[in-house]
């Protein structure tokens, strides 16, 4: 079932429990396919990940800004949101399995120090697309190269 189908499948359900937040997020996440595909651009499953991990993180950023100006309501709403986002998105490995695959990477390319992270990151991008935030496995490279 592709991801359109789930989303359609799910909106369906979301107005008929009146379930309005998710219903909401449903319908942005269905508009961005929407307008992908409108755009003339081929809709993979990687680009669908792309576009939900940065639905994602647009939903953070606006929760923090929220937070900051004491919108307590506002926060909620889009924290809401991200997690139902979320849902659609593979689960996110754990810190353990990002240092784990981040060594290998290291062992791989002979990398020593810092200088040689850009080399180490644009291989731990490509492999743990979808499945690890980039700050985080950013924040454990430069961790494993400067120890």
């Amino acid at each position: 079932m592709s991801l359109t189908d789930k989303i359609n499948a799910h909106i369906k359900a979301a107005m008929l429990a009146k379930e309005k937040e998710k219903l909401e997020a449903l319908r942005a996440i269905k508009a961005g396919i929407l307008l992908a595909q409108s755009s003339g651009e081929v809709v993979t499953p990687e680009s669908e990940i792309k576009m939900l991990q940065k639905m994602v993180k647009q939903r953070r950023e606006s929760a923090e800004i929220y937070k900051t100006q004491n919108r307590d309501d506002l926060v909620k709403i889009e924290l809401d949101q991200a997690t139902v986002i979320e849902a659609y998105l593979p689960a996110q490995m754990n810190n353990d399995e990002i240092t784990i695959v981040v060594k290998k990477i290291i062992a791989q390319t002979g990398a020593t120090s810092a200088k040689d992270m850009g080399k180490v990151m644009g291989i731990a991008s490509k492999e743990l697309a979808g499945k690890a935030d980039n700050k985080i496995v950013s924040t454990i490279v430069k961790e494993l190269l400067n120890s």
